[in-house]
């Protein structure tokens, strides 16, 4: 006599192979986003660092310094029983603690996407970008505004530096839509869409 498992309990088994998948994968897309930044610090012409730019735009420390500083935010309102980091400060802040700072708030913003979207047991349950926000339910949206924050703000980085007369040598800023290569930097050497 041959026995059939439930259907709710396949359903379930795939719901939760479904989350683990995208836990994996928003990890890996938000390490890939940190491996953008980090190119960009690392071939930034040294005095665009603290150039000053047309306008009342800040100069790029200033804009590096100000992801790292959101970071901690969300980290420490979102999933405050995570080590956050250490605020940097605008004004003085070097390249290297840049770099520093913005891989250490990177790796506290991977672990709490990850709790966020089920590897946490639950302590992540909402998702709170300010104060003055309400908050979200945690999902791909999280996710995504943590992701569209940084783009614009790299978007900054690359035109102030041209704007300065550093632009970026054209092998970054193609280099920082090659995914693949970036995913393979990253220790997921299958890419987009690949288990590693």
């Amino acid at each position: 006599m041959t026995t059939r498992r439930p259907k709710v309990h396949t359903q379930q088994v795939r719901t939760r192979q479904v989350h683990g998948e995208l836990r994996r994968a928003a990890v890996q897309i938000f390490v890939a986003n940190e491996r953008m930044n980090q190119i960009l610090i690392e071939r930034l012409d040294p005095t665009a660092w603290r150039a000053k730019p047309p306008g009342k735009a800040r100069p790029i420390a200033a804009i590096f310094t100000h992801m790292h500083n959101v970071r901690t935010k969300w980290v420490r309102l979102t999933a405050p029983h995570l080590k956050v980091p250490r605020q940097l400060n605008r004004t003085h802040c070097t390249r290297q603690q840049a770099r520093a700072g913005l891989a250490e708030s990177a790796a506290r913003c991977a672990e709490m996407l990850a709790e966020a979207l089920g590897g946490g047991g639950g302590r992540v349950e909402k998702f709170r970008r300010d104060g003055w926000g309400r908050p979200w339910p945690v999902g791909v949206e999280m996710l995504c505004y943590m992701i569209s924050h940084e783009a614009h703000h790299r978007g900054q980085v690359c035109m102030l530096a041209h704007q300065l007369g550093f632009p970026l040598p054209i092998e970054v800023t193609s280099g920082i839509w090659n995914w693949e290569k970036l995913w393979k930097e990253c220790g997921s050497p299958g890419g987009p869409g690949y288990d590693s």
